[in-house]
């Protein structure tokens, strides 16, 4: 019973997060650190709290994360996308609400490449008829 844990890959951006939910009280640790020590922003640790209270299952496990690649918000996005499929593997149940909510879904936006000959991805340099 103590080796049950839940798996879930989530990415974002150019982030990967590897998502084990285990049954506890509610501790989260990312890179064993605490969630607070590691995502100093509160609107991002809002974010990866999402699919947990959506699902009212905050108490019930605990939470760790191994995070790379990316910024905090590309990270932050990685892990609420693995907790819910962590949490798709617990209960299949759960599956319709999360979908609903859009934190299956894997966001493909992705910075865009520069172009040769260009200033940017977009930006272009400045034209001059004469």
């Amino acid at each position: 019973m103590a080796d049950i844990q839940y798996y879930g890959t989530g990415r974002r951006k150019s982030a990967t997060a590897r998502v084990y939910l285990r049954p506890g009280t509610g501790t989260f640790k990312v890179n064993r650190k605490a969630i607070d020590n590691y995502f100093k922003n509160e609107a991002l640790r809002m974010i990866i709290r999402q699919p947990l209270q959506m699902t009212d299952t905050l108490a019930k496990f605990d939470v760790l994360v191994n995070v790379a690649g990316g910024g905090s918000a590309g990270q932050a996005g990685a892990v609420r996308h693995g907790i819910a499929r962590a949490l798709i593997e617990f209960n299949s149940e759960l599956r319709k609400k999360l979908k609903k909510a859009g934190l299956l879904t894997r966001d493909p936006r992705a910075k865009e490449r520069k172009k040769y000959g260009q200033k940017g991805a977009r930006k272009r340099f400045q034209f001059s008829k004469r």
